[in-house]
C-alpha cells in the first residue's frame, strides 16, 4: 500500500511522538480542539530541529468560518511568509468567499506569501459549494495537496466523494483524507478511495503531571478537565503506519 501518513501535531510532544511512530510529515498547529490555528514561533522553531521529518504549517489566525476581513489576510500573509522564511516544507491554508466559493483573490496573495513553498489547501474544502469547480480552481492556484474529509462529518463516510476527487485530480493535485481517521479504518479509507497520503491526529489522553490540583477553576470552558489533554500517541501512529503497510 505505501501511502504516507501525516499527523496534526498540537504541541512539541506529539512531533517527537508522530516523528517515533514513523510517520512521514506533520502538520503543525494549536487549537486542534476548534480545528486548528496558527502555531507559535517557538513551538515550530523547536519542530525544525527535529531530523526524520517533515513540516508543514498550517496558517489560521482563528477559528469558525473561513471568510476573512482584510486585517486577518494581511496576518495570514504576514504569517506565511515568516514560516516560509524559517524554512518549513510546506504552508497548509485555505479561504472562502460569503458564496461557498473559493476566495481566488487571497488565495493567490498566499500563494505569493509563501515564496515557492508548496501549499496545501485545507478543509475549508469541506464548507464549499460546488467541490468539483472549487478543486479545479486549487488546482489552477499551484496548490500541491488538497486536505479534505469528502465534505462529510469523516472521512470513513466521505470516501465516495473522496474517489471521485482523486479520480478529478489525477496526477495534478494530491487529495489526503483527514477528519476521523485511524488505525482501525484507514486500511478501508485508503482501499476505497486509492490516495497517497492521508492525515490523522492519532491522539490519545494524556494525564498532567501535577500533584496539586486547584478545582473549580477552569481556564476556558467550565466542562473542560484542566489536568488531562490529548496528545499524540507514537503507539496509534505506529499502528496507522502498519496498516499502511
Amino acid at each position: 500500500m505505501n501511502t504516507k501518513l501525516e499527523v496534526c501535531a498540537g504541541c512539541i510532544e506529539s512531533v517527537k511522538a508522530a516523528q517515533r511512530g514513523g510517520a512521514y510529515r506533520v502538520e503543525l498547529c494549536s487549537g486542534l480542539d476548534e480545528g486548528g490555528v496558527t502555531p507559535s514561533v517557538g513551538f515550530v522553531e523547536e519542530a525544525l530541529e527535529l531530523s526524520g521529518i517533515r513540516k508543514n504549517v498550517l496558517v489560521r489566525p482563528r477559528g469558525g468560518d473561513f471568510l476573512y476581513t482584510e486585517a486577518e489576510k494581511s496576518v495570514i500573509c504576514r504569517d506565511i511568509e515568516r514560516y516560509s522564511q524559517m524554512g518549513v516544507d510546506g504552508i497548509v491554508v485555505g479561504a472562502l468567499t460569503a458564496e461557498g466559493n473559493i476566495d481566488m483573490a487571497a488565495m493567490k496573495m498566499f500563494m505569493d506569501a509563501a515564496h515557492g513553498v508548496e501549499v496545501t489547501f485545507h478543509r475549508a474544502f469541506d464548507m464549499c459549494r460546488d467541490p468539483r469547480e472549487a478543486l479545479e480552481q486549487i488546482v489552477d492556484l499551484g496548490c500541491t495537496r488538497l486536505l479534505t474529509s469528502g465534505l462529510a462529518s469523516s472521512a470513513e463516510i466521505g470516501a465516495p466523494m473522496l474517489r471521485t476527487l482523486v479520480m478529478q485530480a489525477g496526477d495534478r493535485l494530491i487529495i489526503m483524507p483527514g477528519s476521523g481517521v485511524n488505525e482501525n479504518n484507514v486500511r478501508k479509507i485508503v482501499e476505497e478511495t486509492k490516495v497517497t497520503e492521508i492525515h490523522s491526529s492519532a491522539r490519545s489522553l494524556q494525564k498532567s503531571a501535577m500533584l496539586y490540583r486547584q478545582e473549580g477553576v477552569g481556564m476556558g470552558k467550565s466542562d473542560v478537565d484542566e489536568y488531562s489533554r490529548m496528545v499524540t500517541s507514537a503507539e496509534k501512529v505506529r499502528a496507522i503506519v502498519n496498516n499502511l503497510l
